[in-house]
């Protein structure tokens, strides 16, 4: 029996809002790249198992792709707490630029005010790809959770993962076989 899982990651759209902001789960999706869907639909398995967290854009972007998507808190993005909605700028304001800077230093373990760490949103993706099933699984989510399953998958350091770059409606492909993880591709567009 086949007991592995072909992960099919995908970034949601674009938010449909201003740049620089620290969105909230309700923040729309920007659905106007036609082009980018088709081409992103197109390479998408038939059948396949689909999920996305309970944020509006990727709950928008799965549809858009013919998706009927299960949503898994798993796989939300990491909550910023008191700074979920503000701008970058307003926050360093508020804070000061030395402390501003001095939570940029180590983004993979502190906490912003409420909110959790990416350490933290890491343990919640690890928990989420345990009730996951073998064969193939799309899931529509967000940057911060493909870099925590690449975290999981490469055994990195927060602060390590966060270096990877995902892009909107790119593709990055993981598979988790018995006792092992394959990174096929990351940040396709």
């Amino acid at each position: 029996m086949d007991r592995e899982t072909h992960l099919w990651l995908i970034r949601h759209a674009p938010v449909d809002g201003p740049r620089g902001v620290i969105h909230a789960p309700n923040a729309p999706a920007d659905l106007g790249d036609a082009t980018a869907f088709a081409a992103l639909k197109a390479r998408l398995p038939a059948g396949a198992f689909a999920v996305c967290s309970s944020a509006r854009r990727t709950s928008e972007t799965a549809a858009k792709l013919g998706l009927t998507a299960t949503e898994d808190e798993a796989f939300r993005e990491q909550d910023f707490g008191d700074w979920t909605g503000r701008r970058h700028t307003e926050i360093e304001r508020k804070l000061g630029a030395a402390a501003y800077r001095a939570f940029w230093q180590s983004p993979g373990t502190n906490r912003p005010p409420g909110g959790e760490s990416f350490a933290d949103q890491i343990a919640r993706a690890r928990t989420g790809l345990a009730r996951l099933p073998a064969g193939d699984v799309v899931l529509v989510v967000h940057s911060g959770t493909i870099r925590a399953i690449l975290a999981i998958a490469l055994e990195l350091a927060p602060e390590h993962a966060l270096r990877f770059v995902i892009d909107p409606l790119s593709l990055t492909r993981i598979d988790r076989l018995e006792n092992a993880w394959r990174v096929v591709a990351v940040n396709e567009r």
